[in-house]
Formats: C-alpha cells, structure tokens, sequence
C-alpha cells in the first residue's frame, strides 16, 4: 500500500475531514497506475450519472462546475470516497483511486 493510501486510510479511520485528507495527495500522482477501463466500467456499474442527475439536474455532468470546487486532486479522490461511504457502494480503495482518475482525466486535470 503506498504512502497516499495509508495516509488516507488512517485519517478515516481517525474520522479526519476531507479538507485534512487533501494533504495527502495534493498532485495527480496518487492517480498514477490507476484502472482507467476499471473507473469507467465502475463509473456505469454504480451509476454515479444517474444519480448527480437527480441532484444537478440535466445529465448529472453539472456536479462537475464550478471546477474550482474542487482544487486538488486529493480532494477528488475524497468527494468519490465520500460518495463510497455514503452510499455503502462498498468499493476498495483502488476502486474508489480508479473513479478519481478517470474523472480527473476528463473534468479536471491535476497535474
């Protein structure tokens, strides 16, 4: 397990903010050797569209802007982990990493 993910591990198990777990990963390299295919196939499977649908309105993409609500690509990974947690979706860490990725290659764009 690499260091990001202990990191983060750590802090929910100590019930740290997302704010906080941003530290952790504050670049896109947490994103590194991430499932693209996986994310995609997940991103489907769990229907993260139909339901930021439901609350954005249109085709669920406005949960996406402003973009500047989100401003690391820590706190990426944590909206979808908190999504995780509060939808009992039950996905692993490397689950939860490969949605992360493959939305930060499509919306936003961490370096």
């Amino acid at each position: 397990m690499n260091k990001t993910r202990v990191l983060i591990a750590l802090g929910l198990a100590a019930g740290i903010g997302l704010t906080t777990l941003a530290i952790a990963g504050d670049d896109a390299s947490i994103f590194q050797g991430a499932d693209l295919q996986l994310g995609r196939k997940l991103l489907k499977e769990q229907r993260c569209a139909e339901c930021h649908a439901k609350k954005f309105g249109g085709d669920g993409s406005d949960v996406y802007r402003p973009l500047e609500k989100i401003k690391t690509a820590g706190q990426l990974r944590g909206m979808v982990e908190s999504c995780n947690t509060e939808l009992s979706l039950g996905m692993f860490p490397e689950e939860v990493t490969a949605i992360a990725a493959v939305l930060n290659k499509d919306y936003y764009r961490f370096k």
